[in-house]
C-alpha cells in the first residue's frame, strides 16, 4: 500500500514538473492594455475595467485560471487588480481577459505632485503579472513602456 503510493506520487510529482518544464521554456505572454472602462468606486479610490490582450506566442494553449497585475506609473505602485476569470490561450493565439482595477487616492495624488515638479513629456511604465494556471501557479509576465504626452514637450521644465 506504502509503495503503490509512493509509485503514484512520484509520477505525479514527474508529470507536474514536466509540465512546468514547458511552460518555462516557452516565450513570455505579452500582455497590452487594450482597454479602459470606469466602475464604482468605494470612498476616494478610482475603479476600472481594463481590457488586457494577452498572447501566447508559443506552440502550446496556455489554460488560466485566474490574473494579476499591478502596475507601476514612474517608479511607484499606481494600481492593481484581480479576476478569477477562467479559460484558454490557443497557441500562437490571443484572448481579451477583463480585469476590474483599483487606483488609491494616495497613488493618484503622489503621481499628481511627480508630475508637476517632474518632466512633463512622458510617463514610464511598468505592468506586471500572473496569467494563473495549474502548473506552478501560471506564467508570470511583464510589459514596460512610455507614454509620450502630446503638446507636453513644449510645457516640461528646461
Amino acid at each position: 500500500m506504502v509503495e503503490q503510493l509512493r509509485s503514484w506520487c512520484a509520477t505525479a510529482m514527474l508529470l507536474a514538473l514536466m509540465g512546468a518544464c514547458a511552460t518555462m521554456g516557452g516565450d513570455p505572454v505579452k500582455v497590452q492594455v487594450v482597454g479602459l472602462d470606469p466602475l464604482q468606486g468605494q470612498g476616494m479610490e478610482m475603479r476600472f475595467a481594463a481590457r488586457l490582450r494577452v498572447q501566447n506566442p508559443n506552440d502550446a494553449p496556455i489554460d488560466y485560471d485566474g490574473i494579476a497585475v499591478d502596475l507601476e506609473v514612474r517608479g511607484n505602485a499606481f494600481a492593481s487588480g484581480v479576476s478569477d476569470a477562467r479559460g484558454t490561450i490557443p497557441r500562437y493565439g490571443e484572448t481579451v481577459i477583463t480585469v476590474p482595477v483599483t487606483v488609491s487616492a494616495f497613488a493618484i495624488v503622489r503621481q499628481a505632485i511627480g508630475f508637476a515638479s517632474g518632466d512633463r513629456s512622458k510617463i514610464d511604465y511598468v505592468m506586471r503579472g500572473k496569467v494563473g494556471g495549474a502548473t506552478f501557479g501560471g506564467v508570470r509576465f511583464e510589459s514596460k513602456g512610455e507614454l509620450e504626452l502630446p503638446g507636453a514637450a513644449a510645457t516640461s521644465p528646461q
